[in-house]
């Protein structure tokens, strides 16, 4: 019988509010047995850019990544903000390391090609960019790896990848090895069948009733490419992916995509 891991991954919503991220910490120091996360930047390096004159351009919630926002974001994601959940993570009795994709190389990207948008030094993750040998390594030694949004290409490059596609990516690589769930925190307590209602949470979908969702409407916007990587990832393997509030990962409430 393989051993669970548990893969988690947060985002700006938690990072940009210092109490939430400390809540979060603590829960996710409580959560025992195998465990990954993965983070993202949070609004604090459009912050950081602007206070340093480069505008943040977005399309379709993806980061232009000039050689300029580069910069930055790496200082801000693989330096103050993972060395900051790394600290907390170790105060509260959680044994990290953190790491960009490039610290044994770990995780090698390649750089987006350029179609009708130039995303600049964006990297996309193939079926093989990830050393599930390494990570496994790590797990077994009692560490928890904590991992930022930045990746590399082999080459000495450096990239931009969205810590969605980053989770996904490590959740598929390390299902031949462990039992894994895959969990997307955020600020509400599930999927919603009524936007407008923060209790009308849906406690567990299948691949056909998403389908019907979608269909009807009830699921929409940017959820729907978060629900499509994770019915992905179940189909190449992972067990099980949950949607839940960040603060509040032990509790039941919560939603579960299922297989079937």
């Amino acid at each position: 019988m393989k051993n669970v891991l548990k893969v988690f991954k947060i985002g700006g919503g938690v990072l940009d509010d210092d109490a939430q991220l400390h809540q979060f910490v603590r829960e996710f120091s409580q959560v025992r047995g195998r465990k990954i996360l993965v983070h993202g930047g949070g609004k604090g390096a459009s912050q950081l850019l602007q206070g340093l004159g480069i505008e943040p351009r977005m399309v379709q919630g993806r980061r232009i990544t000039d050689a300029a926002t580069l910069d930055v974001v790496t200082m801000f994601y693989a330096g103050k903000t993972n060395k900051q959940l790394v600290a907390l993570l170790q105060q509260a009795g959680t044994n990290a390391l953190g790491l960009s994709g490039a610290d044994g190389n770990v995780i090698r990207a390649v750089k987006r090609p350029v179609t009708d948008i130039d995303y600049g030094f964006v990297g996309d993750l193939p079926a093989d960019s990830v050393d599930a040998r390494l990570l496994g390594t790590l797990l077994e030694a009692g560490l928890t790896p904590v991992l930022c949004a930045i990746t590399h290409d082999g080459q000495g490059q450096l990239l931009n990848t969205n810590a969605d596609t980053i989770a996904s990516t490590v959740a598929r690589a390390l299902a031949a090895s462990y039992e894994v769930e895959l969990h997307f925190c955020f600020e509400k307590d599930g999927v919603l069948a009524d936007i407008t209602d923060d209790a009308s949470v849906i406690p567990q979908i299948q691949p056909a009733q998403y389908q019907q969702l979608k269909a009807e409407g009830v699921i929409a916007a940017g959820m729907i490419p978060k629900l499509d990587n994770a019915f992905a990832a179940l189909a190449a393997g992972v067990e099980k992916v949950v949607i839940e509030n960040a603060l509040k990962i032990n509790e039941p409430v919560k939603t579960v995509l299922c297989r079937s």
